[in-house]
């Protein structure tokens, strides 16, 4: 007789290791001794992510702010340099070019050494620009212009010595060359640089609410851990939980602080610093373009001219006369707001100075245009690039004392921006080791208290 087959039962289904650790941990759950372990844990986990995210957004800022003293800012002045070198070469040929045979030793080594100071920034720039950037192709453009303009120049003061007519001509193409292809180039060099320190300013700002956030939700577990404590026990102290408390305390505290401080100092470089920089570097440049248009309008002698609207009619003017009284109403708006962004008699007595220095010059210059309106072509000459008396003495001042004010800016700057960045030295660092030793606390009051249980 056949036996009926046996049925042999399948082997029971095998269990994860994550369903068989979320029942121990269910099961831990039941027990005090379990529910401490977990309570410790979540603490020292959530000390922990507290020190490292201050660490880390604290990092971020503290670079950021580096980046605003010793990167971004001395990179936006020096293209402001480029721009303001180049101007002021340009200048300075078209007095030698007045000079003719008589050009002076301190008008060609003010032309050699703004091109050399050109050159030299250009370099300084295209070491810190990143390969392919906007900012390394204008540098690029520059290193392209920068000789065949010193090569137009060079021709002119060539014929002119030798009495040609056709050395205007040149210095006329060399001055249009820097005009529209030069410094476009470099004032473009200069607002992408400034770009570039208005987002470094914007990553050191901002508060590190992540971190703050995160420090407010683990002083609140620590203090329900503790309450926690004293209704089972009726101790008020667990020693381990108020260490841990008091170490994420100071790291709370002292990132709010800290960072309030360091953000004040770094909105005070900006607006007593940077927008005064900003506003005296475009005054500066103004008045070495009005100084070049003024210059080349003697170098024309009426051979260019624009139109214009005046009283609702359209005249003929001369064109760098034209350009001069533009550059002389950019320079004037320029050194009001000047004034008005001064916050000491040392930032504004330069400022006011250059003021007076500027309206003295507007008066000699109409003096001048009128002696060449009536043929004296030799007095309005002397008027401009003579000595005392002359335009040339008020520019001079007019520069000086610009330069003088944006050294005082700049020390601000310094001061403010450094200010900043050291209110937040060494809190990446202590946030991480004072979260360490929190987390540390906590596991031993809970330790402490897993111990009664032995």
């Amino acid at each position: 007789m056949a036996h009926p087959p046996t049925i042999t039962a399948a082997p029971p289904k095998r269990r994860t290791a994550f369903a068989e650790g979320a029942d121990q941990l269910r099961a831990a759950a039941t027990t005090e001794p379990g529910r401490l372990r977990i309570i410790g844990a979540l603490l020292a986990l959530l000390v922990v992510a507290f020190g490292a995210v201050t660490a880390w957004q604290t990092t971020d800022r503290s670079a950021a702010a580096d980046d605003v003293l010793h990167k971004s800012q001395p990179l936006s002045a020096a293209a402001a340099d480029i721009y303001r070198s180049l101007a002021d070469a340009n200048t300075a040929a078209s007095s030698g070019f007045l000079a003719g045979g008589q050009e002076t030793a301190e008008s060609r080594k003010r032309y050699e050494d703004g091109i050399d100071t050109a050159a030299a920034k250009l370099v300084t720039a295209a070491n810190n620009s990143d390969p392919g950037s906007p900012s390394a192709a204008a540098i690029v453009k520059l290193n392209k212009l920068l000789p065949e303009y010193k090569g137009l120049v060079e021709r002119a003061r060539t014929y002119n010595r030798q009495g040609f007519p056709v050395g205007g001509a040149y210095l006329r193409y060399a001055n249009q060359k820097m005009q529209k292809e030069m410094l476009p180039a470099a004032e473009d060099l200069y607002k992408k640089e400034n770009q570039r320190l208005e987002d470094d300013y914007a990553d050191a700002t901002p508060y590190p609410w992540a971190a703050i956030a995160l420090g407010v939700l683990v002083l609140a577990a620590l203090a329900w851990a503790q309450h926690r404590n004293y209704r089972r026990t009726n101790r008020v102290l667990n020693h381990g939980l108020v260490a841990a408390t008091a170490a994420a305390s100071v790291v709370l505290l002292w990132l709010v602080v800290g960072h309030s401080v360091a953000r004040a100092g770094l909105n005070d470089s900006y607006d007593h610093g940077v927008r005064s920089l900003n506003v005296l570097h475009d005054a500066r440049i103004a008045s070495l373009k009005a100084r070049g248009n003024e210059n080349l309008t003697l170098v024309a002698r009426g051979a260019e001219t624009v139109k214009v609207t005046a009283d609702g009619e359209e005249v003929t003017v001369d064109r760098y006369d034209h350009d001069f009284t533009t550059d002389m109403n950019v320079l004037g708006k320029g050194l009001a707001q000047a004034a008005r962004l001064a916050d000491d008699p040392s930032g504004e007595k330069p400022v006011t100075q250059a003021e007076s220095n500027m309206a003295e010059w507007k008066k000699r210059h109409t003096a001048a245009r009128s002696q060449d309106d009536n043929g004296n072509y030799e007095q309005a000459l002397a008027l401009v690039i003579g000595g005392k008396g002359a335009t040339g003495e008020c520019f001079d001042s007019v520069d000086a004392n610009l330069a003088s004010a944006l050294g005082h800016e700049e020390r601000e700057f310094r001061q403010a921006a450094g200010d900043g960045l050291d209110a937040m030295g060494g809190l990446p660092l202590g946030a991480a080791v004072l979260a360490v030793l929190g987390a540390a606390g906590a596991v031993l009051g809970i330790g402490r208290r897993l111990s009664e249980y032995r």
